[in-house]
């Protein structure tokens, strides 16, 4: 658009706009669930828990997942996408599962609150992780074996 002096106005693309709205309306939900917290909880209640997920993601997590990195790096390239992949999800299902494998919240005057067998139910959703990741890896070396012969 030609301005006086001979100028021009340049106009954002349409997809800035639209991811900057979409950023502003995000960071207007993020301030509502803040003030939310605050307001009901207040930060007595909800600062240790903050801070305690920051030292437990950066103390315990972090070099976990560096170990763990580290000690695929051993695997062949191959099947390293798939050892990971089976430890990424073997490590959000402990994360979901732990308390109740570890019976937080049971009680012995309520029954039927945790009254699953989470620790056997826990053992065998990583036993098929484990499998399907076993699978993949003899899938991908049977077809490597296959390609190699032809």
């Amino acid at each position: 658009m030609a301005v006086p002096g001979g100028g021009h106005v340049n106009r954002p693309a349409a997809g800035t706009v639209v991811r900057g709205a979409v950023s502003l309306a995000g960071a207007a939900l993020i301030g509502w669930g803040v003030y939310g917290i605050v307001a009901n909880v207040g930060v007595g209640g909800w600062a240790p828990w903050f801070a305690g997920a920051a030292v437990l993601h950066d103390g315990v997590l972090v070099p976990l997942v560096l170990v763990a990195g580290v000690l695929t790096g051993f695997v062949p390239a191959a099947y390293r996408g798939a050892v990971r992949a089976a430890l990424v999800i073997a490590g959000c299902v402990t994360v979901v599962a732990l308390p109740m494998v570890l019976g937080e919240g049971r009680r012995a005057d309520e029954p039927s609150r945790l009254p699953l067998p989470y620790d056997r139910n826990f053992a065998i959703v990583l036993a098929f992780v484990a499998a399907v990741a076993v699978t993949s890896v003899a899938v991908r070396g049977v077809a490597r074996r296959r390609r190699r012969t032809r």
